[in-house]
């Protein structure tokens, strides 16, 4: 089992979860992350952490944003690694409501 970004962190990439995971498993892209499932180890530690709910356990990602769970397989191998929080986009106050951002991710 592992943890899954869904497209809530699109656009916001807040990267409070960063910090918190202890295997380093989440890899960062233009502008969102996702988790490595190869490395997640399962620990939850992560969701509270986010401010937009935009991690699931994989069993519970809801039905819209299943895509997510392959998504995150796939762009954990060519995005790096992140370990230290950084400063989240400029205007992510801004999207951070917003639903259905798959349109707007940057690979």
């Amino acid at each position: 089992m592992t943890f899954v970004v869904v497209d809530n962190c699109i656009r916001c990439k807040y990267m409070d979860c960063v910090e918190v995971c202890p295997v380093d498993c989440f890899r960062e892209g233009p502008n969102m992350l996702v988790i490595d499932p190869d490395e997640c180890i399962d620990c939850n530690l992560c969701v509270p952490e986010c401010p937009v709910n935009a991690i699931f356990e994989e069993d519970d990602v809801p039905e819209d944003q299943k895509q997510f769970i392959q998504l995150n397989a796939k762009l954990a191998k060519k995005w790096p690694t992140i370990t230290v929080k950084k400063e989240p986009p400029a205007d992510a106050d801004e999207w951070k409501d917003i639903p259905n951002k798959i349109q707007h991710l940057e690979e």
